[in-house]
């Protein structure tokens, strides 16, 4: 009975705040508009080298399988962008929202 509480409480909640996206939703958004953000850099820009670099060797065993890039491009996919198409950053934004 408890839970059926919480649950219709966030429920009321997210409608009197008027939440219509997930934090996840939130959070892929976040991401890819940091992604255009960098990729917009001038190629002397820490980030914009740290976001191209690959480390050395092999991956240790239990690290994660999909890379950080590899999650972008994910995304980028998921909402029909192009590679280019951060260049234009109201394009870019519009396209991400």
């Amino acid at each position: 009975m408890l839970l059926l509480y919480v649950i219709i409480s966030a429920y009321i909640i997210k409608q009197k705040m008027n939440v219509t996206r997930s934090l996840l939703e939130d959070i892929k958004t976040k991401q890819l508009k940091w992604y255009g953000h960098v990729q917009r850099m001038e190629e002397w820009r820490l980030p914009k080298k740290v976001m191209k670099w690959s480390p050395p060797g092999r991956r240790k065993r239990d690290r994660p399988k999909v890379t950080w890039a590899e999650e972008i491009r994910g995304l980028m996919e998921e909402k029909g962008l192009m590679e280019e198409d951060w260049n234009g950053r109201d394009k870019w934004k519009k396209k991400i929202i």
